[in-house]
């Protein structure tokens, strides 16, 4: 005899169908609290959870107008469908997912085309998360080859002084993690008013047989300027002619230029079509047009990459070469920037590079038009453009007084001090990006018009001369020196 339904399942049935049926902001769900500390007793209905979390995180600023991060905050809808279908697999896992692992092999292939590898060095490369991760594989490459090279050469590598690492003040946080990490002192070359990067006049002065190379950067966090990596090259060839035993190579750190030089001036020499330059870095999700985090680093031949950095995988019935740091992580990424190089292919990429970079040289005049700031970076590399007062401004506002009003209307324009030997010189800066267009800056310049005749009539302004008010300026991993000074303190938070 087939058994009734019990009464109370009909009922529970009914109940749990209400449930849905029954609006979302109707629903008592809505109404509870989100779990801060523990979790809760009962499950949450999916489509109130999605609301909740939603609806909490909407009252956080519009991605658009944040004009700190260099971090990409727009990518095509099928860009963003394909990455979601592949977010369970797991990146490392070569000879689970071939098919991904051949895809990053194709971007490692295109990327050093980019900047001129020679296929008969056998140039190798990985995805990394994120530059920071790419740069810390760069400097381990640096090192290991270093230590090799010095043992042969008869130096003391143990007792006698740390390995060195050259590099201009204006570096990147991960240097400083990486320097302290494996106990090497960074040799900082100072910025100044009159060499706003690299110092050519005095970088070889920081060499001797203890360091481990150079690394020069392409797209200065602080003013977006180049190193001049062809002249350190001639350099560090005359260097290298003189001490044959010991030889110097160059890394560059191209976490956002060298996804733009290749596709807006590509006769600048920076890459490896110089001598001694070894290995460069990227971040994939800055100028490479991806969502966080990817990165990629890539050494010029096999002679440059140390055996000692490489680890072997089962992959096709074969073995791959792995060098990444990180283990498990999601192949989205990955596949997302092989579906950018594929759909956007060269002019695609230049076109998007050239239309950011006339939206913030339009930027770049107005503000100079205005009369009152000296214009440090005008978008002559990549789309930045920096700022600051002019001495004779007149104004009895600050730039952090100027961050804080545009903040009201949407607008994240950090203001921060310069690094060390440069910490009185306090700067605006703008990161324009594929999804800032030429309305919103003309929009941007109406604004800090207002803004700046709200404060020049104000009877009050906040004095804020040290950057006491947190503006949030956070845009993935940059970093001033820190000398313990308050102002340099809150320069560490301009790192995104």
């Amino acid at each position: 005899m087939k058994e009734r339904t019990s009464t109370s399942a009909v009922l529970d049935a009914m109940d749990e169908e209400t449930k849905y049926l029954t609006p979302i902001f109707g629903s008592e769900a809505s109404d509870a609290q989100m779990p801060r500390t523990q979790m809760n007793d009962e499950p949450v209905e999916p489509r109130i959870a999605y609301e909740m979390i939603k609806e909490y995180l909407s009252i956080e600023g519009n991605a658009t107008q944040n004009l700190t991060t260099f971090c990409q905050t727009y990518m095509e809808p099928m860009a963003t469908r394909i990455m979601s279908e592949v977010m369970e697999k797991n990146a490392i896992d070569k000879d689970e997912y071939p098919m991904t692992a051949d895809l990053e092999n194709r971007c490692v292939a295109m990327i050093a085309d980019l900047w001129h590898a020679d296929p008969d060095e056998e140039p190798m490369g990985t995805s990394t998360v994120g530059s920071s991760e790419a740069c810390m594989l760069g400097g381990l490459g640096m090192l290991f080859r270093w230590k090799k090279l010095a043992k042969d050469a008869g130096v003391d590598i143990y007792t006698s002084q740390r390995p060195n690492l050259v590099i201009s003040s204006g570096y990147q946080v991960c240097w400083e993690k990486f320097c302290r990490y494996w106990d090497i002192e960074m040799r900082l070359v100072p910025l100044e008013k009159d060499h706003l990067s690299l110092n050519m006049d005095t970088v070889m002065d920081y060499v001797d047989d203890h360091t481990i190379g150079i690394t020069a950067i392409l797209g200065i966090t602080y003013t977006g300027k180049y190193d001049d990596v062809k002249k350190l090259d001639e350099l560090v060839e005359a260097y290298n002619q003189e001490h044959p035993k010991l030889p110097i190579r160059i890394h560059v750190d191209g976490a956002s230029g060298s996804m733009v030089a290749p596709f807006v001036d590509p006769d600048l020499e920076w890459d490896f079509r110089l001598k001694n330059v070894w290995s460069i870095n990227t971040s994939g999700h800055k100028y490479g047009l991806v969502y966080p985090g990817i990165g990629w680093v890539i050494w010029r031949g096999k002679e440059a990459l140390p055996e000692d950095l490489i680890f072997w995988v089962s992959y096709l019935g074969g073995e791959e070469a792995t060098m990444a740091i990180n283990f498990s992580r999601s192949a989205s990424q990955i596949v997302g920037q092989y579906y950018v190089l594929m759909r956007n292919g060269f002019e695609g990429f230049r076109e998007i590079h050239l239309r950011t970079l006339d939206v913030a040289r339009y930027l770049a005049e107005e503000l100079k038009g205005m009369g009152i700031f000296d214009i440090y970076e005008d978008a002559s590399n990549i789309p930045i453009v920096c700022w600051g007062l002019k001495d004779d401004a007149n104004v009895e506002w600050s730039l952090y007084d100027l961050s804080d009003r545009l903040r009201m209307s949407g607008w994240l324009v950090p203001a921060y001090p310069m690094p060390a030997n440069l910490q009185d010189v306090v700067v605006q800066r703008v990161v324009a990006r594929q999804d800032f267009s030429m309305q919103l800056a003309i929009k941007l310049v109406e604004d800090v018009k207002k803004e700046i005749d709200t404060l020049s009539k104000a009877r009050f302004v906040t004095g804020n001369t040290q950057g006491v008010i947190n503006t949030g300026f956070n845009h993935g991993g940059r970093s001033a020196v820190d000398k313990g000074d308050e102002v340099q303190t809150q320069a560490k938070t301009a790192q995104k």
